[in-house]
C-alpha cells in the first residue's frame, strides 16, 4: 500500500543544512497498522509529513496505492490526498465549527452534495460515538472526544490510508486506550492502512503489526512487532522495549543472591507452559523466581523471566541447556558467587 524508497528529506538554515530524513527505505502491507518509534529529533514526524508530500522530499520515491505521489501535478496530488486521512496530535479543530462542521470540512473539499455529506456526517459520527455531540464546539468537549472528532475527519472521504501523528501522546492513559481500540476497530472493519508516529512503546505493542525505530533520520531496526520485542539487536531499541517491560533488579535485592542470576526469554506458544518448574524437578537446581511476566503482543504471549538458580555449577549447566532446548533464550546475568 504505502512504498518508500531511498527518502531523504532535508531542510535549510542560514547556517547549515540538517538531514530530518535520511536515505529511508519502508514497505507498509495494505491492511496493516504500521508504528513508526523515536525520540524528538529522530525524524518520526517529518518522514510521516512526507507520506502525503505536506512535506516535498528532497530525494526519493513516495508511492501509495500504487502511485508515485512526487511525479503528480497540483492537481492529481489534492485528488491522492483525498485517499490519505490525517489525525493530528493537537486534533486541529476549528473552534467556531461545531462537530458536525468540522467533520464535514473533508467533504465540502471534496465536493460532496449537501444531502449526501449530512449522511455520511452522521455515519461518521455513529462510527466514533460521538452521535449526541454532533451540534457541540470543540471548547465543550474532553480530549479524548476531541480526537474522535479528529478520526471522523480523516475518515470522512473513505481513506485508504491513515497517517496519526503522535494521535495519543496528549491523553491520559485510559483515554489513550480508547482511541487505540478505536483504531483496531478501524482498522479491522474498514481494512484502512494505518501508520502511527509514536514515542511510547506501549502504542505500538498494543496495535502495531509492524514497527521501525528512527534514530538521526534514519531507521536503526524493523520488522514484525513480535519480533522486535522478543528480539531488540539496537541498544536504542532495547531502550525504548524497556519503558515497557523492565527487568532491572534493585542492588539491594541482588546483594542477598549469591546463586547464578538467569534471564529466560520464552517466545510464543512455550511462554505458556510450565518450562520452569519441569527443569527445576528434573535437575538437581533450586530455583527462586526475582521477577518475571508474560506479555501478550498480537495475541502471541511473550515471557521474560529472572531467577536465581543454586546448585552445582555442572547441574545449572544441564538446566539451563535444557531449558534453550525448549525453544527459550538464555541470558547469564551473573555467575554464583
Amino acid at each position: 500500500m504505502i512504498e518508500i524508497r531511498n527518502l531523504t528529506k532535508v531542510y535549510h538554515t542560514n547556517k547549515r543544512e540538517i538531514k530530518g530524513v535520511d536515505n529511508v527505505s519502508i514497505t507498509v502491507n495494505e491492511g496493516e497498522v504500521y508504528g513508526i518509534a523515536g525520540y524528538s529529533g529522530a525524524g518520526k514526524s517529518s518522514l510521516l509529513r512526507c507520506i502525503n508530500l505536506l512535506e516535498k522530499p528532497t530525494i526519493g520515491k513516495i508511492k501509495v496505492d500504487g502511485s508515485d505521489l512526487t511525479l503528480l501535478n497540483k492537481s492529481d496530488l489534492r485528488l491522492a490526498r483525498l485517499k490519505i486521512g490525517m489525525i493530528f496530535q493537537h486534533f486541529n479543530l476549528v473552534s467556531q465549527k461545531t462537530v458536525a462542521e468540522n467533520i464535514a470540512f473533508s467533504l465540502k473539499a471534496a465536493k460532496l452534495p449537501k444531502e449526501e455529506m449530512k449522511v455520511r456526517v452522521d455515519e461518521l459520527l455513529d462510527m466514533v460515538g460521538l452521535t449526541d455531540k454532533r451540534d457541540v464546539f470543540p471548547g465543550q468537549l474532553s480530549g479524548g472526544q476531541k480526537q474522535r472528532v479528529g478520526i471522523a475527519r480523516a475518515l470522512a472521504n473513505n481513506p485508504k490510508v491513515l497517517l496519526c501523528d503522535e494521535a495519543t501522546s496528549a491523553l491520559d492513559p485510559t483515554t489513550t486506550k480508547s482511541i487505540l481500540n478505536l483504531l483496531k476497530k478501524i482498522n479491522r472493519e474498514l481494512n484502512i492502512t494505518i501508520v502511527i508516529i509514536t514515542h511510547e512503546m506501549d502504542v505500538v505493542k498494543d496495535i502495531c503489526h509492524r514497527m521501525a525505530i528512527m534514530q538521526d533520520g534514519r531507521v536503526v531496526e524493523d520488522g514484525p512487532v513480535y519480533d522486535v520485542f522478543s528480539n531488540p539487536k539496537e541498544e536504542l531499541t532495547k531502550e525504548f522495549i524497556s519503558s515497557v517491560v523492565s527487568f532491572e533488579i534493585p542492588e539491594t535485592i541482588l546483594k542477598h543472591v549469591k546463586g547464578t542470576i538467569v534471564k529466560v526469554l520464552f517466545r510464543g506458544d512455550v511462554a505458556g507452559e510450565g518450562v520452569i518448574s519441569g527443569t527445576l524437578k528434573k535437575f538437581n537446581v533450586e530455583g527462586n523466581f526475582l521477577h518475571g511476566s508474560i506479555d501478550y503482543i498480537q495475541d502471541l504471549p511473550l515471557g521474560i523471566f529472572v531467577m536465581e538458580l543454586v546448585g552445582e555449577s555442572n547441574e545449572i549447566q544441564k538446566a539451563l541447556q535444557y531449558i534453550e532446548k525448549q525453544s527459550a533464550q538464555v541470558e547469564v546475568i551473573r555467575n554464583g558467587i
